[in-house]
């Protein structure tokens, strides 16, 4: 069991001598744990340690297992540019002051210190690391150093641009974070867009291979999310020689943790294992202090792995020491810091901390390092008596909601380049990751007045594991609206043959634009007919049929449905606005998104002829929503004059 701890080994002992200066209250260890006191010689060193006797830890980074550290995680910053929801709380949490974060002069003193006694690997995170504008100037100070390994864990979103820059730095490990190969749950898990971005990133790093980059990617693996694409994430190593590694969920605070949502690595090497039964799967060799217990499909480019931290830990081999972009010092990921460091670096000119004294006060932090999991006995206790914190600080000031990303240029993955794992644009929606009554609904069949805030899928019964309808049984009608849209991109040549209604105003104001009267195409229709009045037929049936079209969803008595087509000429799309209203039990954001999709296929389908392959289907969103116990919602990005003229 994981509360049991192992007796020392008696070669530790070999690593306690005498000083014959008193230490400073830094360099004392806080008293490790208790184990059997068979070993005599070490039950006497621990003595004089809780007397404060004149007792240092040399080397100092080995504590009292034996452990040698070798392994340093050096995080840049707190700020991230993603929100996910395994590693943070929703309401984010207050981002320290500017100076209270290392310098790069300080991160510099920091690493070289630590690799003179002993560090052979570094790895920069964060937060983001990219987020930094000095990352490139930081890569390349520490990439002067004496290192086997110069890492980086990266979320890819702004990694593309500058990871050339990165690897002539120095940088020679990449550690890209993707959890879902489905763009539209990737922005669901997010909270964030940039799917292709990291998909772009991942393919940078295979061109840089030939420089020395090893590049793998980080799957945190929830049940009921995505551990159905553990099979997928394999399938990226048949060609690409790259390391995808499976890691179980782990509890922060208020990431709503549970045993429920954790998936064994076990039971992960069995589903991959049921995938290839004819060729078998090949175990690699692995280092003493890994982490990761890696395998490969024989015949695939590259190798799969876990990180099985919470049901087959580690901790007997870790090698590993965390500094917080603050300085604070953690010899164990699930503990608290336990030392700071940016005292001693800011130290007065007058009296500034040596080198040695720097490190005589880690070395005391990493003496008293419990054996496991900071000593808390496995995942409950983790999650009961934990101080892990965030992964990331955000401020607490910024509002964030599944649905609201950020703003980028209006590209996305054509729908038909969807490979046949990924969501249609009328699925997407239908599940909502997490019950908030903070939150925007997005299925009329969720149980959007659930006051629930455990994190779940809707549609998934949490006793079986299987697909089912959310009852709504007890719910009080009320009156309720929903409005979604989404836009349509036409090439030109094919957009000027739709016909709004509008023409004769806008040969008007052409005419006063350039002072020649041109001859207009009367009607300006295709030849499959009105595309405006089609697609808005098309829209009123498929709101009205969206319990036909999305299996889980409540048949919902429409009192009234509303879809507008609206031309976006500076952009050359088509604006589909679907707004729908019912007096019922739930919501209507999946009619008022069906509504949307169908009007929008429709356009499509009556302009692909004269648009060919470059039209798009863009922006599909609820932007506002009204009744229920949740109350009214207005999509906080969703600016409707500076849509009218995007």
């Amino acid at each position: 069991m994981l509360s049991r701890l192992r007796t020392a080994p008696r070669s530790a002992t070999r690593f306690l001598s005498t000083s014959a200066a008193a230490p400073s209250p830094l360099a004392l260890a806080r008293e490790p744990q208790q184990r059997p006191t068979s070993d005599s010689a070490l039950s006497r060193a621990r003595t004089r340690i809780a007397n404060r006797d004149h007792v240092q830890v040399a080397p100092p980074l080995v504590d009292s297992f034996g452990r040698k550290h070798d392994y340093l995680r050096l995080s840049l910053t707190e700020k991230c540019n993603l929100r996910c929801t395994y590693c943070m709380p929703e309401q984010g949490v207050p981002l320290l002051p500017k100076d209270d974060l290392l310098t790069a002069d300080e991160i510099e003193r920091v690493a070289r210190v630590f690799v003179d006694h002993g560090v052979r690997k570094i790895r920069l995170t964060g937060g983001e690391p990219t987020i930094r504008r000095d990352i490139v100037d930081i890569v390349e100070r520490l990439g002067r150093l004496s290192l086997s390994s110069l890492g980086m864990t990266s979320n890819g979103i702004a990694l593309k641009r500058k990871l050339p820059a990165l690897v002539s730095a120095g940088l020679s490990s990449l550690n890209l974070s993707l959890d879902t190969l489905d763009p539209f749950k990737y922005e669901l898990v997010t909270r964030r867009r940039g799917f292709d971005a990291v998909m772009d990133s991942l393919d940078i790093a295979q061109g840089l291979k030939p420089k020395g980059l090893k590049t793998k990617v980080n799957v945190v693996v929830i049940r009921g999310l995505n551990d159905h694409e553990v099979p997928d994430f394999v399938e990226l190593t048949r060609e690409r020689d790259i390391t995808v590694r499976f890691i179980e969920y782990m509890p922060f605070e208020d990431n709503r943790w549970s045993t429920a949502k954790l998936v064994p690595s076990s039971e992960l090497l069995s589903l991959i294992s049921a995938r290839h039964p004819a060729s078998g799967l090949d175990k690699l060799q692995d280092a003493a202090s890994d982490t990761t217990r890696a395998y490969r499909v024989p015949g695939y480019a590259g190798s799969f792995g876990f990180i099985s931290s919470m049901t087959d830990h580690f901790c007997g081999g870790c090698s590993r020491l965390r500094i917080g972009a603050d300085g604070r010092v953690k010899v164990c990921l699930f503990g608290p810091p336990v030392l700071s460091l940016r005292p001693l670096l800011r130290s007065s000119p007058a009296s500034p901390t040596s080198d040695a004294a720097l490190m005589h006060a880690v070395g005391g932090a990493v003496y008293g390092k419990k054996f496991a999991h900071d000593g808390l006995g496995g995942p409950e206790g983790i999650k009961r008596e934990g101080k892990m914190g965030p992964m990331v600080g955000i401020a607490a000031s910024l509002p964030i909601s599944p649905l609201r990303p950020t703003r980028r240029p209006r590209t996305r993955t054509p729908l038909h380049l969807l490979g046949p794992s990924t969501s249609s644009p009328l699925s997407f929606p239908t599940t909502r990751l997490f019950s908030s009554t903070s939150s925007p609904r997005t299925s009329s069949s969720s149980s959007s007045d659930d006051n629930d805030s455990s994190p779940r899928l809707t549609h998934i019964d949490p006793s079986t594991g299987k697909a089912a309808m959310v009852s709504v049984a007890g719910k009080a009608s009320t009156l309720r609206s929903a409005t979604a849209v989404g836009r349509v991109y036409v090439p030109p040549a094919a957009f000027a043959l739709i016909d709004f209604g509008d023409e004769h105003e806008h040969e008007l104001e052409q005419v006063e634009r350039d002072g020649s009267r041109r001859r207009s195409r009367r009607g300006g229709m295709n030849k499959k007919g009105d595309v405006v009045s089609v697609a808005q037929l098309a829209g009123l049936m498929g709101a009205k049929h969206t319990s036909l079209l999305i299996p889980l969803c409540h048949p919902v008595p429409l009192s009234h449905v509303a879809v507008e087509l609206r031309p976006l000429r500076a952009t050359s799309e088509v604006e589909v606005r679907c707004t729908a209203t019912c007096e019922g039990a739930t919501g209507v954001e999946m009619e008022a998104l069906t509504g949307v999709s169908v009007a929008a296929l429709t356009v499509w389908d009556m302009c692909k002829a004269a648009g060919g392959k470059e039209m798009e289907i863009r922006g599909l969103r609820v932007v506002s929503k009204s009744g229920g116990k949740s109350g009214d919602w207005v999509r906080p990005d969703f600016d409707e004059q500076r849509d009218d003229v995007e």
